[in-house]
């Protein structure tokens, strides 16, 4: 049973820069497609980004775009959310998840596509 633990959160100022990690356990990881989605406080949970298990796919949502960017160790079992221009907006609960349905080129921005998850960390951008 694969699972998921998140670190890196924390509380930034707006235009600061943060770089989140989601290390698997129980599991290799490396044939699966990895997503971040996050959920600000009385908000839906929303995608983010996402990977392709080989790292040939990429996904963001338009709101993050040009400011985050996804990556992966596959050898070590981590992906890593490298955040850049922190706005107060960007303020939530981020949430690693995996896919192991998703093809080479894949990186499914449902998170109906996603069975794993962790258990998320808290970023604060104030103002």
């Amino acid at each position: 049973q694969v699972q998921l633990v998140e670190s890196g959160g924390g509380l930034v100022q707006a235009g600061g820069s943060l770089k989140l990690s989601c290390t698997a356990s129980g599991g290799v990881v490396s044939m699966y497609a990895m997503a971040w989605f996050r959920q600000a406080p009385g908000k839906e949970r929303e995608f983010v980004s996402a990977m392709s298990w080989s790292g040939e796919g990429t996904n963001y949502a338009d709101s993050v775009k040009d400011r985050f960017i996804i990556s992966r160790d596959r050898s070590k079992n981590i992906a890593y959310l490298q955040m850049y221009t922190l706005k107060p907006e960007d303020t939530a609960v981020y949430y690693c998840a995996a896919s192991d349905s998703a093809t080479r080129y894949s990186a499914p921005q449902s998170a109906d596509d996603y069975k794993t998850w962790g258990h998320g960390t808290q970023v604060s951008v104030s103002s």
